[in-house]
């Protein structure tokens, strides 16, 4: 291209009076680009076979949008708490909740995606370029004539007269994006002082007692059902294990049983540190501890994974997720990464048949922070 002659670039003004065919023309021109072959999929509109082909590319796209807007009433208004098996329909619907998610969405892109594949094959005219390399920053009117090449695919690609395809293109987008939105600020959507006083409220959780009834710390065996109470003496010196809430009133009842085991803010590490060994205690909570025994909650301050590992040496509980560490031997104060707030501390004790109990609730709320915390 050396040996051409150099393009002579138009004024401002020019630039400005110049149509978009001739800003076409000479951004090619500019960038030395030289068109090897262009050819038309549809080079006369309107015939049957075009016709055809646009609704292929539409069903897909409506499939898409179809596929989201189940993906949405799934999402919002199938039954998704726990049922216990006892419970065959409910426990039928509940148990199809995250399949159902999952194949609805998964066919809206999918949907999406091949529609645009499928226009692109059928629509978007075959081009063979051959551009010549070049260095130096963009000019304005680089800027302009990048604006009108982009401006003229569209309009080549004959999207502007295909009205079905664009609608339901928008549609199938459109519902997607709102699935992908809704997964996120579903959970989100929660003002935690509109109950405040109940244990469904981000400032409770399942360790808070009702009508007075005693909450006893409960293991998990591998089965649901099973109630396994937990003793001082079940835990060896240096040792831990999880514990969850448990309520006499529970104990036959399926789906509480099953529930307590599964709610997010439930899980406590119940760690028995060695005898003798020196511990700093928070203000305010220096009898939340039974003897040895300590609990705090398992739901990590930083982003609500589960810290469930413990180096009874260092008396560090580590959050696997992003290496959090916090440190037992001084409540639970946080030692390294992201997190910045000690684990909640659960005030525990013994009853008169030797039992592990709760004494009372978190007296701060557990895991992340959110707006309306202030500690």
């Amino acid at each position: 291209m050396s040996g051409d002659k150099p393009i002579e670039l138009p004024s401002e003004a020019e630039l400005a009076e110049m149509s978009r065919d001739d800003l076409v023309k000479l951004g090619t021109q500019m960038d030395g680009v030289e068109l090897v072959h262009y050819e038309e999929k549809w080079p006369v509109p309107g015939t049957r076979a075009e016709r055809r082909a646009q609704r292929q590319v539409a069903l897909w796209f409506m499939i898409s949008a179809l596929a989201g807007l189940a993906f949405l009433g799934v999402f919002l208004f199938w039954p998704w708490q726990y049922e216990a098996p006892s419970n065959e329909h409910g426990h039928l619907l509940h148990s199809l909740y995250n399949p159902l998610i999952g194949l609805f969405l998964g066919v809206s892109v999918v949907g999406l995606g091949v529609g645009a594949l499928l226009y692109t094959k059928k629509f978007i005219p075959d081009e063979l370029a051959v551009q010549q390399r070049h260095d130096g920053p963009s000019a304005e009117v680089d800027r302009a004539t990048l604006v009108a090449e982009l401006a003229d695919a569209g309009e080549r690609s004959g999207i502007a007269r295909r009205s079905l395809i664009k609608r339901t293109a928008g549609l199938g987008a459109g519902v997607l994006g709102l699935g992908v939105a809704a997964v996120p600020l579903g959970a989100l959507i929660k003002n935690p002082h509109s109950d405040s006083e109940t244990k469904a409220s981000l400032w409770h959780t399942g360790w808070k007692a009702e009508k007075g009834e005693k909450v006893y710390l409960r293991r998990h065996t591998g089965n649901f059902h099973e109630v396994s109470l937990v003793r001082p003496e079940d835990v060896e010196p240096g040792g831990f294990e999880t514990v969850f809430p448990f309520r006499e009133s529970e104990r036959d009842d399926e789906h509480a049983l099953v529930a307590a085991l599964k709610r997010a803010d439930a899980p406590v590490m119940l760690i028995r540190l060695r005898p003798n060994q020196a511990v700093t205690k928070r203000a305010g909570q220096e009898d939340f501890n039974f003897g040895d025994l300590y609990a705090y909650s398992k739901i990590c301050t930083h982003l609500g994974c589960p810290t469930s590992l413990f180096e009874q040496q260092t008396g560090l509980l580590l959050c696997p997720c992003h290496q959090s560490q916090f440190d037992v031997f001084e409540y639970a104060k946080p030692r390294f990464g992201p997190a910045t707030r000690p684990l909640p501390q659960l005030p525990i004790t013994v009853d008169e048949e030797g039992y592990l109990v709760a004494r009372s609730d978190f007296i701060e709320a557990v895991g992340p922070a959110f707006w309306e915390r202030k500690s």
